[in-house]
C-alpha cells in the first residue's frame, strides 16, 4: 500500500507531508518558514506585512537556509504590492505558491498560474471559496471560526463539508488543528491536508519572543476570545488586560488606537497617510467592508508586533486561534510535524484496522447468529 498521507497537496506543492504552516504577520519569518520547510511541512511567508525592500531580503534569507520551495503571502491592496508580486514571479523556481485573503483578481492570478506558482487563498466563507475558484485558484484554504485572528462565525466542521461540496479544486482545512488526530480527521472529510498557525506560532523556531510565547502557554479556552473592538470585524485574541480595557472602550477609542498604530507604522515603512487610505479603499473594494473598518484593519497590525515583535504584552494585542487553548508546551518544528504524522499514521491504521475487522465479522459488536 501507498503512503495514506502522500496526497495532491504534497505532489503539486513539493512537500513532504500534507502540513502547511501559515503566513501570521510578524511570526512567519524566515526563520520558522525555514524550519517547517526543513522539517516537510510547507511553510508561508507572512509578507503581508512586509515592504518590497524587506520581502526581497527576507526570501533570499529563506533560499539561504533551506532547498525545500515555499510560499509567500501578500496583500494586494498593501503599500508596495506591485513590487512583491515582481520579487515573487522573479524567485518562481522555489516559491512554490501565494496565499492572500482579499486581493488578486484574475489577471493576476493568471499571471501566477503562467509562472507555475499556485494560488492557495484561505476563505472563511462558502461564497469566498466559491468565487475564488471562478477567478482560477488552484486550491482553498478553509479557515473555520476556530482559526485566529480576524475569523468567521461558521465552525470548520460545518465549513469545511460545505466548501468540499460545492468546489472541484483540493481543499486544505484550518482552524482548530494541532496534531495528527485533527490530520486525519481532515482527511476523512475529504480535504488533502491541514493548515495550521497557532501551532506552529509555537515552536522553537518562532520569532515571538519568550515571554510572549509564556503567555500564550498559560492562556486555556476560556482566556481565547473574539473581539470586534479592535478594528470593528470580528477577530480571535488571547485575553488580557489590555484586551479588557479595549473591550470597555467605545468607538472615539477605536479610532484612537487606529491612528496611533498608523502613525507607527508610518514610521517603519516610510509609507504617506495616502498609501494607508488607498489600502484601506483597496479592503473596501474586495470585501465590501466600510471604510472606518478598512482603516482601521489597515493599521491593527502594529499592535499585534507589539505582542509578538517586542514581546510588550501590556501595549500589544495576541492573535491565537481557540486550539492554543490546549498546547501546553514549544518543540522544534521538526519535532512537531514528525509526532503530527505519527500520531495521524496511528488514527488511519486504527480505522482501518476497525474496517477490516467489521467487515471480517469481528469488529465490535460483531455477535454469531444464532444455532438453527
Amino acid at each position: 500500500m501507498g503512503e495514506p498521507l502522500h496526497t495532491v497537496l504534497c505532489e503539486r506543492l513539493g512537500c513532504r507531508w500534507p502540513i502547511i504552516q501559515t503566513a501570521m504577520g510578524w511570526v512567519a519569518e524566515p526563520s520558522l518558514v525555514i524550519g517547517s520547510s526543513n522539517a516537510g511541512a510547507f511553510g508561508f511567508l507572512g509578507a503581508a506585512v512586509m515592504t518590497p525592500d524587506e520581502t526581497r531580503a527576507k526570501i533570499l534569507q529563506v533560499r539561504q537556509g533551506t532547498d525545500k520551495p515555499f510560499g509567500v503571502n501578500f496583500h494586494s491592496f498593501q503599500p508596495g504590492a506591485e513590487q512583491i508580486v515582481e520579487l515573487i514571479l522573479a524567485n518562481r523556481e522555489q516559491v512554490r505558491a501565494v496565499s492572500f485573503g482579499r486581493g488578486p483578481n484574475a489577471k493576476m492570478i493568471g499571471r501566477f498560474k503562467d509562472a507555475g506558482i499556485l494560488c492557495i487563498p484561505t476563505v472563511g466563507a462558502l461564497k469566498h471559496a466559491q468565487k475564488m475558484v471562478e477567478l482560477g485558484v488552484d486550491m482553498v484554504n478553509v479557515q473555520g471560526g476556530e482559526g485566529g485572528g480576524h475569523t468567521g462565525s461558521v465552525p470548520t466542521t460545518v465549513l469545511l463539508p460545505q466548501v468540499l461540496d460545492a468546489v472541484k479544486v483540493p481543499v486544505i482545512a484550518s482552524g482548530g488543528f494541532a496534531d495528527g488526530r485533527g490530520l486525519a480527521a481532515a482527511m476523512a472529510y475529504g480535504a488533502v491536508g491541514i493548515a495550521m498557525g497557532t501551532r506552529f506560532l509555537l515552536t522553537r523556531e518562532s520569532p515571538v519572543p519568550d515571554g510572549a510565547k509564556a503567555e500564550y502557554l498559560k492562556a486555556g479556552t476560556d482566556r481565547i476570545v473574539v473581539t470586534t473592538k479592535l478594528d470593528g470585524i470580528p477577530q480571535r485574541m488571547v485575553r488580557t488586560r489590555l484586551m479588557d480595557r479595549i473591550e470597555r472602550s467605545g468607538s472615539l477609542g477605536m479610532w484612537r488606537r487606529a491612528f496611533e498604530a498608523g502613525a507607527a507604522m508610518k514610521r517603519q515603512t516610510g509609507a504617506s497617510w495616502m498609501d494607508f487610505y488607498r489600502s484601506a479603499k483597496g479592503m473596501t473594494a474586495h470585501g465590501a467592508m466600510p471604510l472606518r473598518q478598512a482603516m482601521m484593519a489597515a493599521t491593527m497590525p502594529m499592535l499585534i508586533q507589539k505582542a509578538v515583535v517586542e514581546g510588550d504584552i501590556e501595549n500589544g494585542v495576541m492573535a491565537t486561534g481557540v486550539v492554543g487553548g490546549r498546547i501546553s508546551e514549544i518543540p522544534t518544528c521538526l519535532d512537531l510535524v514528525e509526532r503530527i504524522v505519527a500520531e495521524a499514521h496511528e488514527r488511519l491504521g486504527a480505522l482501518a484496522a476497525a474496517g477490516t475487522g467489521a467487515a471480517a465479522g469481528t469488529g465490535p459488536g460483531h455477535t454469531e447468529p444464532a444455532a438453527a
